[in-house]
Parts: structure tokens; sequence; C-alpha cells
């Protein structure tokens, strides 16, 4: 490393002990990011996890969000200091979760840093999140996280760059000490990929006639400059398509989670009679998706099992599926296609980076959680735009509106009436205690009866990787019963405090005259059963879930 142009500085610290990454990095409130070295403190144990990195290319980038900018000064002087030769950096500091992951993978960087909370609020009094990918682009393996907060508990000192670093507000090529600083359009790259997995020829047309009506909400958070240009530039969508364009640090005051309650205009224009014949939503980061069709919210579970049984008609999928796989908690709609596609249908734990092997050895093609996740193999992370696009290139390839293009899925495969209930707690321990009751149970459940259901299997999911064998277990509760309804129960890990129980309710009905009806009414015997097992109104002290999805 050539030193003569830059001072090395070396800074004596502490550690902190809670800098423990969870499901998707190193997510705490900005308060605490702002700790004296807090945040270098993580990046240098994450730098010193690396193997040798000298000369290599490191991507970086956000979700605008609060703090974005000014943990990316501090990065690139660390980087600088440790030796990296290139980092790539989105223009303004922002970058996509998924535009990072095609950057990695595209410029075999050793890695990418993106600095976002995904879907938690922003702002001063908000979230911030620190996440690392790895090569194959994907988020980094329990080991490599589990290796940076072992160095974080015992660091005592990180290295800068005494040198201040660029302005990213423009795209260039800048000098830090002996590392080039390359500022790039974020959207570029993207897009360009976009257009090998769509018929772009096919979704203009929908918008050619006028009749075609759509809007994307992108919640002021990354998504908006991605869906400006693709859908509004390139794919010729009426100006005014997307709503909430403007990436804003507080995400304009709103929560960047794409759901019903939180994209209140968008319901407002789709979900009715005379509705807009398409909707979608993404999230802070860009990696999650909602998907509404004129009066239908598609339930991400079904979502993933649609794609799946019709990605044969998109240019980029005209192959067939290698495979697929959904996170444990995930309906089985999709398994159902699998089983009549004759592929396989893999069940892995909740959290991205366990669909990384099995997409880098070619084992499936399309993976999707129940959290309004979906992805496939041209990343290696979830995709909200990639998802509202495939949607669009759907509907543009049958002629016909979301809500008969759902219906007709359940005719063929059958319905999974599907709900999640969440229930909120301040307190770590309370959650915690209702967690190992629950697992005390489980070994006397099977042979139960419930409501006239039978208990044929009650698990602590355990997953072994069939690419290289590593087990994972404690991943959530399952209680099968013998007339295909399940419940599922585990402690959600994106939260910044506190913590979330997260019961996810299932039942499957084949007859198309009974696969219409309201879910929560048709899910009553299971969501009670669940009650009775968990114990949960009477450890909770509420007598109804915090949220409903």
């Amino acid at each position: 490393m050539d030193n003569r142009r830059m001072t090395i500085l070396t800074i004596n610290t502490e550690p902190y002990q809670d800098q423990l990454p969870g499901t998707s990095g190193l997510r705490k409130k900005v308060n605490i990011f702002k700790q004296l070295h807090y945040l270098e403190n993580y990046i240098q144990s994450l730098f010193n996890t690396l193997p040798d990195h000298n000369g290599m290319t490191l991507v970086l980038g956000g979700d605008g969000r609060y703090y974005n900018n000014i943990a990316i000064d501090t990065i690139l002087r660390m980087a600088a200091a440790s030796g990296f030769a290139r980092v790539l950096v989105g223009c303004n500091g922002l970058l996509s979760t998924p535009a990072a992951s095609h950057l990695i993978r595209k410029n075999k960087a050793v890695g990418g840093i993106i600095l976002s909370a995904s879907h938690n609020p922003g702002g001063p009094e908000g979230d911030f999140g620190v996440k690392y990918n790895i090569a194959n682009g994907g988020p980094a393996p329990e080991k490599f996280t589990d290796a940076i907060h072992s160095g974080a508990c015992a660091i005592t000192e990180y290295r800068t760059l005494e040198e201040q670093a660029p302005d990213i507000s423009t795209v260039g090529i800048h000098k830090l000490g002996a590392m080039t600083v390359e500022v790039i359009d974020p959207v570029i790259d993207y897009a360009e990929l976009m257009q090998h997995l769509f018929d772009y020829d096919a979704i203009r047309a929908l918008f050619a006639t006028g009749g075609f009506k759509m809007m994307f909400d992108a919640m002021h958070a990354i998504t908006g400059p991605y869906a400006k240009h693709i859908l509004e530039e390139e794919l010729k969508a009426p100006d005014g398509t997307v709503i909430n364009g403007i990436p804003k640090e507080d995400f304009g005051g709103g929560h960047p989670d794409p759901s019903l309650k939180n994209s209140p205009q968008l319901v407002e224009q789709v979900l009715t009679a005379n509705g807009f014949d398409f909707g979608a939503a993404s999230d802070g980061d860009g990696d999650r998706n909602l998907i509404l069709g004129r009066g239908i919210f598609v339930a991400p579970s079904d979502s993933i099992a649609i794609m799946a049984a019709n990605a044969h008609h998109l240019p980029g999928y005209r192959n067939g599926l290698a495979g697929v796989a959904r996170s444990m908690p995930t309906s089985q709609a999709l398994d159902r296609v699998a089983d009549q596609l004759g592929i396989e249908c893999y069940e892995t734990p909740t959290g991205w980076k366990y669909f990384g092997n099995l997409l880098d050895c070619g084992r499936i093609t399309l993976c999707g959680e129940e959290s309004f996740g979906t992805g496939s193999d041209h990343v290696r992370e979830k995709d909200g735009l990639w998802a509202a696009l495939f949607w669009l290139n759907l509907i543009a390839v049958h002629q016909k509106p979301v809500a008969e293009i759902v219906q007709l899925h359940w005719q063929r495969f059958g319905r999974h009436y599907y709900s999640r209930h969440d229930y909120y707690f301040t307190n770590d321990d309370e959650a915690n205690n209702l967690i190992t009751a629950l697992k005390g149970k489980l070994p006397g459940l099977t042979g139960q009866s419930f409501l006239g259901s039978t208990v044929t299997l009650a698990d602590d999911f355990s997953y072994t990787d069939p690419i290289d064998n590593t087990v994972t277990g404690q991943q959530g509760m399952r209680i099968v019963f013998d007339n295909n309804s399940r419940i599922v129960m585990r402690l959600s890990g994106t939260g910044t405090h506190g913590a979330t129980l997260r019961i996810y309710h299932e039942r499957y009905e084949p007859d198309p005259e009974l696969q219409n009806l309201d879910t929560q009414q048709t899910l009553t015997d299971v969501i009670a059963i669940a009650a009775e097992i968990s114990g949960i109104h009477e450890r909770s002290g509420k007598q109804r879930p915090d949220s409903i999805n």
C-alpha cells in the first residue's frame, strides 16, 4: 500500500458489548450509533474479520436515511486506512440493497457495506443500520457476523485517514490517499439488469393503451429514483405513476414498511372496485414489496407461488426453474407449485442469507419470505422493484387483472389461508420466557387434539444447509395438524429494542367454492388453538395482537 500521500491515524478505543448483528446486520437507534467510536469500532471489527483486502474493491451506499452520509464519510476514510484499492459509492450516498448486491457481483468486489435499517423508521430519533454483504452479493453468514461481534467485544483501536473524504454529490472519480473513490449513478447498472429479465415491449404496450393505470409508492425511500427511471422513463408509464419518489432522511415522516397500513394513498387508489389496475410499494432500502390489484391485496406467500407457476412466460426465466425456496414461516403455497412442476422446494430459516448457497450452486431460481420479500438468482437479495416488474410482465402476458390471475392460481393449486399476528414486548425477558415455556410443551403436543385438529408434528425447526452441511437450530416452533393446518411461532430478529413474537396461522383449502372467504374468520379455529397453546393473551396481557398481516 502506498502511504506517501496519506497519514493513517491509530485511535485508541474501548469496546461496546452490544454490537451483535441480527438477521440483517447491526441495527440500533441513531443515538446509539452516535456514541463515541461506536460506528468506527464496528467497521474496524468488520475489516479485521475480512481476509487480506489490500488491493480489493468495496461497494458502499445506503437508503439515504438520517446519518447515512456521516457514516459514509467515516467508512471511506477507514477503508483507505485499511488498504482497499477502490470503493464504489452511490452518488449522494444512495444505493438500494438489491442494486448493491448486483454491483458487488458485477465488479467482483470483496463485498459491500449497506447502510440501512430496512423497513424501520428513520430520522434523528429513528433507526440506523450497517449490513455487510459478501462477495456473492448476499448477506454475510452467521459465522462471519459472529466473528465481527467477537472482534468488537475486544477491540482496542481503529485506523482512519487524516485526510477528508471527497464530495460524493456528483458522479466522478477521486483519490483518497492511495484509494480510488468512484462515485457512480446508483440506478444505471440495476436498470440495465432489469431489461434482460422482463419483456419491456409488452409492459410498454400496457401503458400505451391509456386504459391501464398503476401506482408505485416509493415511500420517500431509496426505490424512488429507480422506479422513476424504469417505470416512467424506460417503460413510459405516465408522469406521476411513482408517488413519494424523493428519498428523505426521515422518509417524509412515514414508516417505510410496505403494508396496507403504511401506504394509505396507494390503498385508497387501488383497493376499490373502481381503483387502479395495479399498485406496488417498496421499503426503506428497496428489498421488500407490496403487491396490489384492483380490489385485492396479494399476500407475499401467494405472490411467490404465483411467480413460480408463471415464471416461464418471462424472458429471464423461460428456461424453467432449477428449484424454489421459502423461509419456514412462509405458507406452503410454494410447495404445491413446486410439486406440480416437479422441482425441489427448500424450507430454510428466516433471513435471506440462507438462500445464498442454494442460489450460488444453482439449486434454486426463485425464493421468498412471508415478510414481503421475493427474489431470484439475478441478485443475492430480495428485490422490491423487481417483484413489481415481474407482476407487470405477468399482467401484460395474461391480459388479465391481478384478481383473476390470483383466482385462477387458487383454482389450480388450492388456497392457503394465511395470517401473521405480531405481539410486541417492551421487556425481552417476558418474550424469552414465553418462548422457553412453549419449547417445554413441544414434546407432549404430538397426538393431542384441539378443536377437532390433531397435532402430527411439533418441533423447534432446525435447518441443515444441503450445500455445506451447516446446521442452524432454534429457528421457530412448528405445529402441524392432520387437516393441513399449521402454526408457527418465533421471535423476530429485525427490531432495535424490545421483542416481537410472531405467530403464523395457516389453513389449506382446495375447494374453489370456499376460496373467497374472509381470512381471519376462516382461520378462527387455528388462531384460537395458537392462543391456547402459547398462552399469549395471559402472558402478554393483550387480548388481540398489536398488528395483523
